[in-house]
């Protein structure tokens, strides 16, 4: 599907398959009301089949990354026609959780950029992705028991291997603020950096200079590690080194390597 640009995220694909990614609703720090949820969720089906898509940097405008709920949406009653929470309207998730996991299931790489606020709903959209860069003096926080509620933007299943179990517990019971050094001690940033965009995109333009059928193999097995039993996982192994093998892609590899210069691949 084709994106349309809107007032709440925009995507540009650059020459080199790097798609910028930026929530666009700088003046309300990036809040999620229904239509922001709408629109990041139609930008994750567009990247999804995009055409010469390498990687991914997701990031957000103005003085913030994403300040979670838009507590204006606090009182808002849900339609008539709103599906039950417990539905699962997008694969294994719910609308709600599909802003987040959507990340996890792009087929290439997603490279957070953290600046300035990210708390609740935008932790946990920053989780999905596959590398966090924060900003040293970023404040993020897992905000939902400020509010009486619990995490359900698919951190939980997110954050499983990310962060050590005894951590986790303490900044979900107590929604207590960290900065981005904080995080990335914790498991919730990769890296830190002052210019979390730019190392962000570095990244991925890195990434991008990879065989791309490689790297999606590599992200498939990745999201496989943490619930595919260590036999299963062998084989998967096997299966997708023996579909890229001695491939038009892996030889250019090769052959770029061996000669020190740029590799030219063909795009999925």
């Amino acid at each position: 599907m084709e994106f349309q640009q809107n007032e709440r995220v925009s995507i540009k694909l650059g020459d080199d398959g790097v798609a910028q990614v930026r929530l666009t609703r700088a003046d309300k720090m990036n809040a999620l009301d229904p239509e922001m949820f709408e629109q990041i969720i139609k930008a994750g089906q567009a990247l999804h089949t995009m055409k010469g898509l390498r990687a991914v940097v997701l990031s957000g405008e103005g003085a913030s990354f994403c300040a979670g709920l838009d507590t204006s949406s606090f009182g808002r009653e849900p339609s008539s026609d709103e599906p039950s929470l417990t539905e699962r309207t997008f694969g294994n998730s719910n609308k709600f959780q599909q802003v987040a996991t959507q990340w996890r299931k792009l087929p290439v790489p997603v490279i957070c950029a953290i600046h300035g606020v990210c708390f609740g709903g935008g932790m946990q959209i920053a989780s999905g992705a596959d590398i966090r860069v924060a900003a040293p003096d970023s404040r993020m926080a897992i905000m939902e028991l400020k509010w009486g509620l619990v995490p359900d933007m698919g951190g939980y299943a997110l954050w499983r291997g990310m962060v050590r179990d005894d951590v986790l517990r303490e900044l979900v019971y107590t929604n207590r603020q960290f900065t981005g050094e904080e995080a990335q001690e914790y498991g919730l940033a990769t890296f830190v950096d002052s210019d979390p965009h730019a190392r962000a995109t570095a990244i991925a333009t890195e990434i991008a200079n990879r065989n791309p059928h490689a790297i999606r193999a590599a992200k498939r097995l990745h999201n496989k590690m943490a619930d595919t039993a260590g036999d299963e996982l062998l084989m998967e192994e096997s299966i997708e080194q023996h579909g890229i093998m001695r491939t038009k892609n892996q030889i250019e590899a090769v052959m770029a390597g061996m000669a020190k210069r740029a590799p030219k691949f063909e795009d999925v």
